[in-house]
């Protein structure tokens, strides 16, 4: 059987499409891969598996380098050969809601689908309410990948959906493009950004106080701190943190953090993260 490829090219289709660069597409192999080993591995042993995206964006992006458009991670998770039970799409903007709307109605209305418009952070419940029931007898598995454009994912969000429940996790984490650039900003009183991000109204006292671990490290600060909160709710305590780096001067942009409460979830991972170049880590 041929390997997937997440990297699946579309024509335009004259629904809202938003220009991203070319680093990406390595984004949407590594999500894409992950889901087709996820249901590959999954299937037969779980009753359902759920797909969540919480920032699923408009179906397709347009490269700005290329000028190709490519489905990005919600339709890419809809198009693996064995498709998740039960797909959750979350999205704030209009114009992306509407154009993933129209694209899941045209070529996915054979799957089961829930469009949710609205802010995850503040509609978490109606994300979570979406997740099918336990029944006696059934099993349910959801894999839920977070793709914010900046630190404005709350903790809380992903506590209400891991808390509780065998969840995987892939979230982006823009720990260099907006946490380590807006550090001067975010130190301030005033400012919640990173309290909120971590689930830590305390931060600001510990990231002085691990300044001579840190060096003033604050981009191993906020990952160190996520893993700590990860680990709380159950997450295995391994640092899996993938590095995406600019195209054009090699800079590091975000990383896409892996997380789960179960081995096998962790050596799914790491055999898809090879395939993903360049293997960047993060480093400490």
């Amino acid at each position: 059987m041929e390997k997937f490829n997440p990297h699946i090219i579309v024509e335009p289709d004259g629904n809202y499409t938003p220009e991203v660069r070319s680093w990406s597409l390595e984004k949407y192999k590594l999500v894409g891969s992950y889901c087709d080993i996820f249901t590959n591995g999954m299937k037969g042993r779980w009753d359902q598996l759920v797909y969540i995206d919480l920032f699923a964006g408009a179906g397709y992006s347009k490269i700005i380098e290329s000028g190709k458009t490519y489905l990005s991670s919600a339709l890419i998770a809809m198009s693996i050969p064995i498709p998740f039970s039960k797909y959750i799409l979350c999205e704030e903007d209009s114009a992306r809601f509407q154009a993933l709307k129209a694209r899941v109605e045209k070529d996915y209305s054979h799957l089961n689908v829930t469009l949710i418009n609205g802010d995850s952070n503040r509609i978490i419940d109606n994300v979570l309410a979406s997740i099918p029931l336990f029944k006696k007898g059934n099993t349910l598995l959801p894999f839920c990948f977070v793709d914010p454009y900046s630190l404005n994912l709350h903790f809380h969000t992903i506590e209400v959906l891991g808390s509780k429940r065998l969840m995987d996790f892939l979230i982006l984490q823009a720990l260099h493009m907006d946490g380590n650039r807006n550090l001067s900003k975010y130190i301030k009183e005033e400012n919640e950004k990173i309290a909120l991000y971590l689930g830590n109204d305390n931060w600001r006292a510990e990231f002085n106080d691990s300044c001579k671990e840190y060096t003033a490290n604050f981009v191993k600060f906020l990952a160190d701190q996520y893993l700590h909160k990860m680990k709380s709710m159950g997450y295995l305590p391994e640092k899996n943190m993938h590095q995406i780096r600019s195209n054009e001067k090699n800079l590091p942009l975000y990383y896409l953090a892996f997380y789960s409460k179960h081995p096998r979830g962790i050596d799914f991972y790491k055999r898809i993260e090879k395939y993903s170049t360049p293997q960047l880590k993060l480093e400490m």
